[in-house]
C-alpha cells in the first residue's frame, strides 16, 4: 500500500502514499539534522509513533466524523500509538446560533462514536476542541471548547477548556468573537501521561500566551499540544514561528493538528499542521488538504537537551513574576 518511506537522520517517520487511495498523500519533510551533542543512541523504531491529523470540517457532523475516523484507522494501522484531532474537529458552524443548535455535552452520541473509534483502534486519541454543552448549559445558553483526552480503551482520561477566547479583528480575515457563544475555561489542566509522553493540552489561540506553556512544563509537560483553526492571515505570518518559539522556550516537543481549506462560504483555515521537536526543528509537516503526518517522540532526546541547556535553573522569577497582567 504505502508508495515509499523515507527514513530521515533522526526520529521523523513520515510516509508518502501512492497515488489514489482515499487517505490523501501525507507530510512533505522538513527535517534539519540535529547538533551531535543531541544525537540518539537507541533505534528510532523503538519510539513511540503519534499521527497529526488534518481535516476541513464543515457542519456536517457524521460527514465530519467519517472523515476523522478514516485518518484514525490510518494512524493505527501505520502503528502510530496515539493520534491528534484539530479544534472543532466536530463541525465548524455558519454562525453562533449554528454553533450552539450543533453542540453536545460529552456524554452526547458524538463522543460515544469517538469512544467506540478508539476501543476499536486501540489507540489514544486527542479530541482537540469538541463545543461542548457543559453543566451550565441551561442557565448560559453558551458551551465550552473542549480538549477531551481519550485512552485507547475509550475511557475520557483528560479535559481542558480553552481560556483564551479569540475575540480578534483581523484586516482582510475577518472578525472573530468566540465569545458570543463560548465560556473561557476556569483552569489548567495538569498533563496526562499517555504511551508518547506527558502532554499538557492547550487549544489554538492558547499558542499566543508563552506563560501558559510554561506553567504546563513546570507541571511536567514533555510534549504541548496545540490543536487549532487558524485564520489565513495570521497563518503566514504567525503559525509556524510561534509553534516553534513555544517548543525552544520549554524545550518540549510540539503538536499541532490544524484545519485547512474552506469549511463553508464564511470560513477558511490555513492548515500547515506539523510537529515541532524541543530543538525547534519542525520533523513533520502536512501536505495541503486533508491528511496526516506522523512523528517519533524521543523522550531520552528531550531530556539530554534540557541538561545540555538547562534553561529552567537560570530562570529569574525574581525579576518577571508579575508578567501576565494587562498593558497599562
Amino acid at each position: 500500500m504505502l508508495g515509499f518511506i523515507i527514513r530521515p537522520p533522526h526520529q521523523l517517520l513520515s510516509f508518502l502514499l501512492c497515488p489514489g487511495l482515499r487517505i490523501p498523500r501525507l507530510s512533505v519533510l522538513c527535517a534539519q539534522p540535529r547538533p551531535r551533542a543531541m544525537a540518539i543512541s537507541s533505534s528510532s523504531w523503538e519510539l513511540p509513533l503519534v499521527a497529526v491529523c488534518q481535516v476541513t470540517s464543515t457542519p456536517d457532523k457524521q460527514q465530519n466524523f467519517k472523515t476523522c475516523a478514516e485518518l484514525v484507522r490510518e494512524a493505527a494501522r501505520l502503528g502510530a500509538c496515539l493520534a491528534f484531532l484539530p479544534e472543532a474537529f466536530d463541525f465548524i458552524a455558519r454562525d453562533p446560533e449554528e454553533t450552539l443548535r450543533l453542540s453536545e455535552p460529552l456524554s452526547g452520541n458524538l463522543l460515544g462514536e469517538y469512544t467506540q473509534l478508539a476501543r476499536e483502534c486501540g489507540l489514544w486519541l486527542s479530541l482537540g476542541g469538541f463545543h461542548e454543552r457543559g453543566q451550565d448549559w441551561k442557565q448560559t445558553q453558551k458551551i465550552y471548547n473542549c480538549h477531551v483526552i481519550l485512552n485507547n480503551k475509550g475511557s475520557v482520561v483528560a479535559t481542558y477548556r480553552k481560556t483564551h477566547l479569540c475575540d480578534v479583528e483581523i484586516p482582510g480575515q475577518g472578525p472573530m468573537r468566540e465569545s458570543n457563544s463560548t465560556i473561557p475555561g476556569p483552569s489548567l489542566e495538569s498533563p496526562v501521561s499517555t504511551p508518547a509522553g506527558k502532554i499538557g493540552l492547550a487549544i489554538c489561540y492558547d499558542m499566543r500566551f508563552p506563560e501558559l506553556s510554561l506553567a504546563l512544563v513546570q507541571a511536567g509537560a514533555e510534549i504541548l499540544t496545540y490543536p487549532s483553526a487558524f485564520g489565513s492571515v495570521t497563518g503566514p505570518a504567525h503559525w509556524e514561528v510561534l509553534l516553534r518559539a513555544r517548543a525552544i522556550e520549554t524545550q518540549c516537543y510540539v503538536v499541532a493538528a490544524a484545519q485547512c481549506g474552506r469549511h463553508h462560504e464564511k470560513r477558511a483555515s490555513y492548515g500547515h499542521s506539523m510537529v515541532v521537536d524541543p530543538w525547534g526543528t519542525v520533523v513533520a509537516r502536512c501536505s495541503e488538504g486533508p491528511g496526516l503526518c506522523l512523528a517519533r517522540i524521543d523522550l531520552s532526546y528531550l531530556r539530554q537537551l534540557r541538561q545540555n541547556l538547562p534553561v529552567f535553573q537560570h530562570r529569574r522569577p525574581d525579576l518577571y513574576s508579575s508578567l501576565g497582567h494587562p498593558l497599562s
